[in-house]
Formats: structure tokens, C-alpha cells, sequence
């Protein structure tokens, strides 16, 4: 998946690219996208300050954005 969702990425890039990828972001409760600091802190980052499993959460990012295409 060369154009999947990684860790490195920017929280604020994934919404503006992908907002189907908002709810997940939620669920696994990162409820920051709208703060300054989502604009430039990696995912990864955002997980660790809130002691949230990064694998999880890109691997759900990347299912929703996987469940919308051809929509």
C-alpha cells in the first residue's frame, strides 16, 4: 500500500486528505483534530501523548479509507 496512511504523517494532512478517516480518530480517542498541534504532530506523536496504540489507529484509518474508495 505505497499511498497508505503511515505514522509518520501529519494528523492534519490524514483529515485534509482523507475526512472519512475523522470518526476512527475519534473512536480511538484522539478528539484534537481541530488544535494547532494536529496540523504538524505526527500520528504517532498524537497517540503517544494520549497513550494510544498507533498501530491500531493507522491500521483503522487505513481500512477507512480502503471501505470508501470506488464509492
Amino acid at each position: 500500500m505505497a499511498d497508505g496512511i503511515t505514522k509518520s504523517m501529519s494528523i492534519g494532512e490524514v483529515v485534509q486528505k482523507h475526512p472519512e478517516t475523522i470518526p476512527v480518530f475519534m473512536q480511538h480517542g484522539l478528539h484534537c483534530l481541530g488544535c494547532a498541534i494536529a496540523s504538524f504532530e505526527s500520528i504517532e506523536q498524537g497517540a503517544q501523548a494520549h497513550g494510544i496504540d498507533a498501530d491500531a489507529l493507522v491500521k483503522g484509518l487505513n481500512d477507512a479509507v480502503a471501505g470508501t474508495k470506488g464509492k
